[in-house]
């Protein structure tokens, strides 16, 4: 008998990108036809105050907004708690990453070489953009990640993710905002889950502000990684 084909989740959390997030959400779902798999793209707005909401209700995705701005970690839990698919990615709504590259960030989850995938702007040559304070604070994350697992990650910080299912069941995730990357990932390594990177193209954005605040939100993954590892 025929095995029914894989579902693929795509969860894009949202907040303040008008400019984008139309151009990305037809990018995504052009990328993941490619895949050959089912697929469903869920769209979490985090209480935008710009016109992101209206801009993503034009493009036929399934789509749910927070009633109040939570941050990213709260937008993607969300997302999670929505997704119905045997795989699970995640990718950023501000243009940074590329949806042309789902297929490679995909692979070794569908040829079962790993359960967790990360995109890192810091393997081999792909095109990277990125401010030096982001490369050195990441850099510090990846060596206290490493210490406490034993997994060795470029990019422990990198949103741009594909992960089974399984991974994420069982996980009580906790974060609000930015620290959700180092959280799952700790996690996931705590759970002896297989994870492994390819590389991706990163471009920093060249509009607007970013929401990071490199002392709050580093304080908060610094918190996140040790709580993390503390609690599985």
């Amino acid at each position: 008998m025929r095995q029914p084909q894989k579902l693929l989740s795509i969860v894009i959390p949202v907040y303040n990108e008008e400019l984008t997030i139309g151009d990305i959400i037809d990018r995504v779902k052009a990328a993941a036809q490619q895949t050959g798999l089912r697929d469903e793209i869920i769209v979490v707005d985090d209480h935008s105050q710009d016109r992101s909401l209206s801009e993503a209700q034009r493009h036929g995705i399934k789509l749910y907004t927070l009633t109040q701005h939570m941050g990213k970690g709260y937008a993607l839990r969300a997302g999670f708690s929505k997704a119905l698919g045997d795989v699970i990615v995640t990718i950023d709504s501000d243009g940074s990453h590329l949806p042309e590259e789902l297929s490679e960030v995909l692979e070794p989850v569908l040829k079962g070489r790993a359960d967790l995938v990360i995109g890192s702007r810091y393997l081999n040559n792909k095109r990277v953009a990125a401010r030096r304070l982001n490369v050195s604070g990441v850099k510090l994350f990846n060596r206290f990640i490493q210490l406490l697992t034993g997994v060795a990650i470029t990019d422990s910080q990198s949103g741009y993710r594909a992960m089974k299912r399984e991974v994420l069941k069982g996980q009580k995730l906790k974060s609000g905002t930015y620290e959700i990357e180092s959280e799952i990932l700790v996690k996931t390594a705590r759970r002896n889950f297989r994870i492994s990177e390819v590389p991706i193209s990163f471009e920093q954005r060249t509009y607007g502000r970013s929401g990071v605040d490199p002392m709050v939100d580093g304080f908060k993954i610094w918190v996140s990684i040790v709580s993390a590892f503390i609690r599985g």
